[in-house]
């Protein structure tokens, strides 16, 4: 059967995909800049034999695994390759050797994944129809998202995949398992920058200022009610401030407040007004008290919706592929991902592969300095996406 030789191949692999893991871990890279990351990926994927590869936006591949009866059917597998602005903590052979940047979301895990998926459906060509497109993409992390930039570059287009599958490391869900959820699954994501502008000066004399930082303090508050008094009950929606910057002292009151934050929900309609909401409330807020007020709402990625019928196909060849008991319904997650924008072209299927394994003391959430995965976990990570595939395009 092909999925016991899908699963044989992974398990000849797994060794060769944490190698490549461990490479990736130990050279990260930032959003856009992920220049020897491309380079290995490209150099992997020749060595596998696979030559019908295309450059997408700068530092991204497209690249195409044909089987038999090649135009029947096309399906899309994705990863991600950028790291993040993190000092890392792990002591570990393969920890970090650039200062400052870390793969602390598990991006390194997605690519050496996809290039182990590639290798066996590579090798087990001859036994599908249909042909596999392989996205590796840059920028997940930061905004506007290397997908859409992928999107931009006809990365769907030339063969257009009927269904594009991507996976995520989940480090909250025990290595061995995977989840899913149909329908909308994570949330949109909008940076916010505001600069709250006031009169600055010795802090003993408030009455002939106008003290920014006790009035961006009151917006702070006020905004709050968008989520707790503006939302309904039935729109999951968070708005949160994690950086408040006032370079005052302690005798010394600033003429400006700079805070930044982010607001994610899972409706477009009330995303928009609640974006009309927070700027009534902080310009009533802070002009009333005498200040002025910068307040820029950067618009991210949109909300990620999975395709009911493919995910529950995945989730089905999932079931077959690992047991029941190893697969997992998700619930809403607000994080949010680029891989909504895929799922705003075509079908998606986004589903999570556990990472976790507490007697090795791998417990650490995702953009942390002590993240780190149970690397038995991608001898799944990378047969599953290869049996998804195939199930996929089995699926006419």
């Amino acid at each position: 059967m092909l999925k016991d030789k899908i699963k044989s191949l992974a398990k000849a692999y797994k060794e060769e995909v944490i190698g490549n893991r461990r490479h990736l871990h130990a050279n990260p890279e930032l959003s856009y800049s992920e220049f020897k990351t491309a380079a290995f990926v490209k150099e992997k994927l020749q060595s596998m034999g696979i030559t019908e590869i295309e450059q997408k936006a700068n530092t991204g591949w497209a690249a195409l695994i044909k089987g038999k009866n090649p135009d029947k059917k096309v399906v899309a597998l994705r990863a991600d390759m950028d790291a993040l602005p993190i000092i890392e903590a792990n002591d570990v052979p393969y920890k970090s050797q650039n200062e400052g940047v870390m793969h602390a979301c598990g991006h390194d895990a997605h690519t050496a994944s996809l290039l182990g998926a590639a290798k066996i459906l590579n090798e087990v060509k001859e036994d599908f129809e249909g042909t596999i497109k392989l996205i590796f993409q840059p920028g997940e992390e930061v905004v506007p998202g290397g997908a859409s930039l992928m999107i931009k570059d006809k990365v769907l287009e030339n063969p257009k995949p009927a269904g594009i599958i991507g996976q995520h490391v989940m480090p909250f869900i025990d290595a061995g398992k995977v989840g899913f959820r149909k329908g909308i699954y994570m949330a949109s994501a909008d940076e916010i920058y505001v600069t709250v502008k006031g009169k600055g000066g010795h802090g003993a004399m408030p009455e002939t200022l106008i003290d920014p930082v006790l009035i961006a303090s009151h917006m702070i508050v006020a905004l709050q009610q968008v989520v707790s008094r503006a939302a309904s009950p039935k729109i999951p929606s968070v708005l949160s401030f994690g950086k408040v910057e006032a370079l005052g002292a302690t005798n010394v009151i600033p003429n400006e407040v700079k805070i930044q934050g982010t607001f994610r929900t899972l409706n477009e309609e009330w995303r928009a007004k609640a974006h009309e909401k927070m700027l009534q409330i902080a310009h009533g807020i802070v002009e009333g008290m005498g200040g002025k007020l910068d307040f820029e709402i950067r618009k991210g990625y949109p909300f990620l919706q999975n395709d009911p019928e493919l995910t529950d196909r995945s989730q089905n060849a999932a079931i077959e592929y690992l047991g029941k008991e190893n697969v997992l319904d998700l619930d809403i997650w607000m994080a949010a991902e680029d891989f909504a924008y895929y799922s705003q072209e075509i079908n998606g299927c986004f589903y999570r592969l556990g990472t976790r394994n507490e007697s090795k003391g791998i417990t650490s959430g995702v953009h942390t300095p002590t993240f780190d995965i149970d690397e038995e976990s991608l001898e799944i990570g990378s047969g599953l996406m290869a049996w998804l595939a195939v199930s996929e395009l089995h699926n006419s």
